[in-house]
């Protein structure tokens, strides 16, 4: 759709100031820039890592300066303002184009409904069973069921844009995964055209829940099983990416992260742009959702969006910490997983940890702390939420213990505003809720269940004298 289009709507009904802003047309000078020497490079392919020395690569928007010249305060109001507009190219994380991914045309966004996921309050009892008040933002509720797909929205809008502007006739996607990210890549993928883009999964097997399982092969996807844990699976698609020609659409992608900084735009924006005494609680995973939550914030901070940045507490399991032992130790190393019921988080060296300690180095020293907990308080944290009207995953468990955890020990104020980030949707993981039901966890998990988070349905005869009876009902 070009700008004759846009204007048949009716702009005139926005305030002067905000109207000429409402339909982005702002594009930047977008490149690929490395993290560790001063090598860039055009967008003009698909690229991951620099050629020059091997680090991550990043996506800088070299005019981004050119945003400043509006007011922190306009930009929110065309944020604003913008949401009400029906554009469909805007109605999804590319709401926030100017800051995501400016490059990218409206004409060629895909929209299939993610983002703009609720911020979701815990009622009382949760509450006291974390030591505060605290709300989780439910990524589970995009198209796929994970935040995967804000990633997603944006690497395949940039394959689509590809597609278009380099003539490309061949294009094979591909990921390593954990389960959720697969569940997107293979979903996104599958909208565009089935002759140009095939779309290839390789999961670690045994490791992958039959849920999570069955969406990439339900999206059409060529899925390989490989034996092993996600960081083999990792490997070898690096290995792929760096001799053949394919897209790699896990979180290495940096275009992948473009489109995850819109967790950090949406919270800022729910919360009326206060953050001054906020912190988000983020499972670490891969690494590549807590950069992106880095990095959305400081464009926000950088525009005048946002007064201060907001403290992050991430979250690890112990069964798969090399991040909390960094930042208690000061020294980084990756480990060996063991098996957790965070199964997306089960990774023993995160890919964009270089720009985690990046960000952490030069601009959240004071306001980064990573933390572990116990595959215990990570079940019962999810069971717990999901008892009290919350629909977190195992991973929005662990982000749970990680805050309570981090409330008993006097690492972070109750007086403060806390977001909880639960990454998927819980029905991806009903398994684990089952074999703790069942108390039916192989010893190598550490758990065990306890009675008053057990629950199994009873079998009662066809009648409801048998009901009135089980329940203690009293007649009228």
């Amino acid at each position: 759709m070009d700008r004759q289009h846009y204007s048949t709507l009716d702009l005139q009904a926005f305030p002067a100031h905000v109207r000429d802003h409402i339909i982005p047309e702002y594009s930047g000078n977008c490149v690929y820039e490395c993290i560790a020497c001063d090598y860039t490079a055009s967008l003009d392919r698909f690229l991951y890592t620099c050629p020059a020395c091997g680090s991550l690569l990043k996506i800088t928007d070299r005019s981004f300066g050119e945003l400043k010249k509006i007011p922190g305060p306009v930009w929110r109001e065309i944020f604003d303002y913008r949401a009400l507009v029906r554009v469909e190219a805007l109605q999804g994380i590319f709401l926030f184009k100017e800051l995501l991914f400016p490059a990218i045309p409206l004409q060629d966004v895909i929209y299939l409904g993610e983002g703009h996921t609720a911020l979701v309050r815990a009622n009382a009892q949760l509450g006291r069973y974390v030591g505060s008040g605290f709300f989780i933002k439910n990524d589970g509720f995009n198209p796929s069921a994970s935040f995967k797909d804000r990633g997603m929205a944006s690497a395949v809008s940039f394959i689509k844009y590809s597609i278009r502007t380099r003539g490309l006739t061949e294009v094979l996607g591909i990921c390593a995964s954990t389960g959720d990210t697969s569940a997107a890549a293979a979903l996104y993928l599958s909208y565009l055209d089935r002759s140009i883009v095939k779309s290839v999964v390789l999961l670690p097997k045994g490791r992958v829940t039959p849920q999570q399982l069955s969406q990439p092969l339900g999206s059409g996807a060529v899925v390989l099983e490989v034996p092993g844990v996600f960081d083999d699976c990792m490997r070898i698609v690096e290995q792929l990416a760096e001799t053949y020609q394919v897209c790699l659409l896990n979180s290495k992608n940096p275009i992948r992260i473009m489109g995850q900084k819109s967790y950090a735009y949406e919270v800022a924006r729910q919360l009326g742009y206060k953050t001054d005494d906020l912190t988000v609680v983020v499972p670490v995973g891969n690494a590549g959702n807590v950069t992106a939550i880095m990095e959305g914030f400081l464009d926000m901070h950088r525009l005048g969006i946002i007064e201060e940045l907001p403290h992050i507490l991430a979250v690890q399991s112990r069964h798969a910490n090399p991040v909390a032992l960094w930042r208690s130790s000061g020294s980084y190393a990756p480990v060996a997983v063991r098996p957790s019921v965070a199964q997306a988080a089960m990774i023993g060296d995160p890919v964009s940890f270089p720009k985690v300690r990046a960000l952490v180095a030069s601009d959240f020293d004071d306001r980064f702390t990573c933390i572990d907990v116990d595959e215990q308080e990570i079940i019962e944290s999810m069971l717990q939420a999901n008892r009290c009207g919350c629909v977190v995953c195992t991973q929005g468990g662990e982000s749970i213990a990680g805050l309570r955890s981090a409330l008993a020990h006097g690492l972070v104020s109750p007086e403060r505003t806390f977001v909880v980030d639960s990454t998927s949707h819980q029905l991806k993981f009903s398994n684990f809720q089952q074999l703790y039901f069942d108390n039916a966890f192989a010893p190598e998990y550490e758990i065990t269940a306890r009675s008053g988070l057990v629950n199994a349905p009873v079998q009662l005869a066809a009648s409801a004298g048998a009901v009135a009876d089980y329940l203690g009902l009293k007649k009228k």
